[in-house]
């Protein structure tokens, strides 16, 4: 029996991604790197789960014989240009720039009245997360949650299933009980290594991944349904 849905963030309950995009060159700029993504580029990128990764990854790209010096300084940068994008990120949200994908608040509001457990399983940072979250829907957001897992609290990033696991864990609840939302191959894969039946509603960003595994894959949650989820999930489960 269906009791909990658990939702990824980025990409699944916002498109997000442009808004990083954008956030990413601004700190870029600013911090004078020299590095400006194209969206080609950035959707390339997405195939590597977590920002600080993804910022990592591209040095090592452009400057092979990048080396850990001065006692991390190459980390420390990567933080540093990290917290500046998540501020542009956070000013981008407060002006308006997200909003939730179609049918994903409805549905939500419909597995709370119903008396299911909501869940978030997500590999961005705590700071991302609250700025989306509390924009949607206000302060009181983590209170609508049974279990918020993140970056702050799950270290090993997507396709890994830790932060599922965790989730879980968390909610004291089997996989079997539950059904997870994602928008991404990498999102599938952790899910589907926690043992939970997926349903995929891709984005401008992912829609070329391959969701072979996925329960369904739809277009967004516009007039999906609790039963209508029941009904899909019960078939899985035979």
């Amino acid at each position: 029996m269906l009791k909990a849905l658990i939702f990824d963030v980025d990409g699944t309950l916002a498109d997000t991604e442009a808004a990083h995009w954008r956030a990413f060159n601004q700190a870029f700029d600013q911090e004078g790197m020299g590095w400006h993504w194209t969206l080609t580029q950035y959707t390339e990128l997405l195939a590597i789960s977590g920002g600080k990764e993804r910022m990592l990854h591209h040095w090592r790209l452009v400057n092979p014989e990048l080396t850990e010096v001065g006692a991390g300084a190459v980390q420390a940068t990567i933080d540093r240009l990290h917290d500046v994008k998540n501020a542009f990120y956070d000013a981008a949200i407060q002006d308006g720039a997200v909003a939730f994908r179609p049918g994903v608040l409805t549905l939500m509001e419909e597995a709370r009245a119903a008396g299911l457990k909501l869940g978030i399983a997500t590999t961005t940072s705590p700071a991302n997360v609250a700025a989306l979250l509390r924009s949607a829907l206000g302060s009181q957001w983590r209170m609508l949650f049974s279990a918020v897992a993140d970056a702050g609290n799950v270290p090993i990033k997507k396709p890994h299933p830790q932060v599922y696991l965790r989730v879980l864990a968390d909610m004291a609840m089997p996989a079997r009980e539950c059904l997870a939302f994602e928008d991404s191959f990498n999102g599938l894969r952790a899910a589907c290594a926690a043992q939970l039946a997926t349903v995929i509603t891709p984005n401008a960003f992912t829609a070329h991944h391959d969701f072979s595994g996925a329960l369904r894959v739809v277009p967004d949650l516009t007039g999906v349904k609790l039963d209508q989820l029941r009904e899909w999930f019960a078939a899985a489960q035979h």
